[in-house]
C-alpha cells in the first residue's frame, strides 16, 4: 500500500534528530547554491539521435528526452553520472562482442558531447572536480556502466572503461546476467546472488578506485555485496518496497545493512517502481516491442529516431500511460532519510530511461524536489547531502581504496 506524504513526514521526526538546525530562512542556500548532481542519467540513449541537440531546449511531450542544457541551467542540475547502459543479450562471445561494441560507442558518444561543447561540459574522474567544474559555469560529466555486460567473461576490460573515465559500474540489468542475478528476471535466480565472475568483478572495481552499484540486482547479491566490497555500494537508481513492494525495489532489512556499511541509496522516479499504474497490461510488451524494432532496424536508433517518436505518440494515444506523482517520489526520499539517516540518501531519477511523474516530467521540475525537502524542515545541509554529498562521499572513498 502506498504511504502518503504526510505519514512520510510524520515518519521523518527520527531523522530530523540527525539533520541539526539550519541557518535563519535568510541566510539559507537556495536550490541553485547547491552542488545537484543527478547519479543516473540515461541521456547518452538520445545524445546521438539524428535531430538532437543538447545545447537547445527540447520538450518532453514532443520528443521524449528529459535532460539538454537549458533545462539542466533551469532547474539547477551542475551533472552527474552519465550511463553507458546496455541492454541484456545472450552469455554467448557474440552476444559479447556485440554488447562491447556498443558500451564502447557510447562512451564516445558522452566524449563527443564534452568535446563538442567544451564551454558548457567538463568530464569529471575524482570527486573534488565536481564543485571546481560546477563554480566554472560547466556542467559535470561522469561516466558510468549500466550493465556490466559488454564485459564479457574477460573482467580486464574493466580498466579500460576505467581509462575512458568511467567512475561507477553496475553490474546487471533486467535478466541475469554472467555476474548477478537480475531483481527482475521472469526465470528466476541463475547464482544465488552473485557469481564467482561478478565476486572477482567488485574486486577489480574496489581495486580500481570505482563505485560498485547494485540497482537492479536481486537482494540477495545487494547482501553479498555489502559483506563483499571493501567500499560502500550505491543504488544509482531504486526505491523502498516498504512503500511499494516491485522487486525492484529494496527491503528495510537490507537498506538498514546497506546503511551500516555506509552505503547510499539514490531514489528514482520510474512509475511503475512507485505505486500501482493505471495502465493497460498491453502497453508494455507493444513498447518494448517498438523500442527493438527501431533500435534492431539499418541505422538503429539515431536515423530512425522521428519513426520512432511518431509510433510512440500513436502508442500513447492507443494505451495512454499514467504516471505516478512528485509526492510519491518524496514519500521514498523521506523513508529512506528516517530509516537510513541523512548520510545514505541521494537522488537518481533515471531520466531518459524511464524516469518521471505528474510534477516531476524533466530536469527543470528539479527545485521542487528542495522545496518539498524545506516543507518538511530538513536541513541545508542534509539537502546538499542528498543533492550530491553523500554520492561523493562514495566516489572519495573508492579514489581512497585505489591508492591503498
Amino acid at each position: 500500500m502506498r504511504m502518503k506524504l504526510f505519514h512520510s513526514m510524520a515518519a521523518i521526526g527520527l531523522a530530523m534528530a540527525l539533520v541539526g538546525c539550519d541557518a535563519p530562512q535568510s541566510q539559507l542556500k537556495t536550490h541553485d547554491d547547491m552542488l545537484a548532481l543527478d547519479s543516473h542519467l540515461d541521456t547518452p540513449l538520445v545524445l546521438d539521435r539524428a535531430g538532437f541537440d543538447i545545447s537547445h531546449r527540447h520538450d518532453w511531450m514532443q520528443d521524449y528526452a528529459q535532460v539538454d542544457l537549458p533545462r539542466m541551467k533551469e532547474g539547477g542540475l551542475d551533472g552527474g553520472f552519465w550511463v553507458i547502459y546496455t541492454a541484456q543479450g545472450p552469455l554467448t562471445e557474440q552476444g559479447y562482442a556485440k554488447a562491447l561494441a556498443h558500451a564502447r560507442q557510447r562512451s564516445v558518444v558522452i566524449d563527443e558531447m564534452v568535446r563538442n561543447l567544451s564551454y558548457d561540459f567538463a568530464l569529471a574522474l575524482q570527486a573534488d572536480e565536481a564543485a571546481r567544474i560546477a563554480a566554472s559555469g560547466k556542467r559535470v560529466v561522469y561516466k558510468s556502466i549500466e550493465n556490466a555486460y559488454p564485459l564479457g567473461t574477460n573482467i580486464d576490460l574493466l580498466d579500460e572503461f576505467y581509462a575512458a573515465g568511467v567512475r561507477m559500474v553496475g553490474l546487471v540489468h533486467s535478466r541475469n546476467n554472467q555476474f548477478a542475478d537480475s531483481s527482475t528476471d521472469k526465470a528466476g535466480q541463475k547464482w544465488g546472488g552473485l557469481s564467482p565472475l561478478g565476486r572477482a568483478l567488485i574486486k577489480r572495481a574496489n581495486a580500481l578506485g570505482m563505485i560498485v552499484d547494485l540497482s537492479h540486482a536481486h537482494d540477495e547479491a545487494l547482501a553479498q555485496a555489502i559483506a563483499l566490497s571493501t567500499t560502500p555500494i550505491i543504488l544509482s537508481h531504486s526505491g523502498a518496497a516498504h512503500l511499494y513492494e516491485h522487486p525492484r525495489n529494496v527491503p528495510d532489512a537490507l537498506l538498514k545493512k546497506l546503511a551500516q556499511s555506509g552505503g547510499v541509496i539514490q531514489i528514482n522516479s520510474l512509475s511503475g517502481y512507485l505505486r500501482d499504474l493505471n495502465t493497460d497490461p498491453r502497453r508494455l510488451p507493444e513498447f518494448i516491442g517498438l523500442y527493438r524494432k527501431y533500435q534492431n532496424a539499418p541505422g538503429g536508433m539515431r536515423e530512425n529516431h522521428k519513426a520512432f517518436i511518431a509510433d510512440r505518440r500513436a502508442l500513447d494515444k492507443k494505451y495512454p500511460p499514467d504516471y505516478a506523482e512528485l509526492s510519491d517520489v518524496m514519500d521514498h526520499i523521506f523513508h529512506a532519510l528516517a530509516l537510513m539517516g541523512p548520510d545514505h540518501v541521494g537522488i537518481g531519477l533515471d531520466w531518459d530511461g524511464g524516469g518521471g511523474v505528474n510534477g516531476l516530467q524533466d530536469v527543470s521540475d528539479l527545485p521542487k524536489i528542495t522545496e518539498a525537502l524545506r516543507a518538511a524542515s530538513v536541513s541545508t545541509r542534509t539537502i546538499e547531502k542528498i543533492w550530491s554529498g553523500n554520492m561523493l562521499r562514495l566516489l572519495r572513498l573508492a579514489e581512497a581504496a585505489r591508492t591503498q
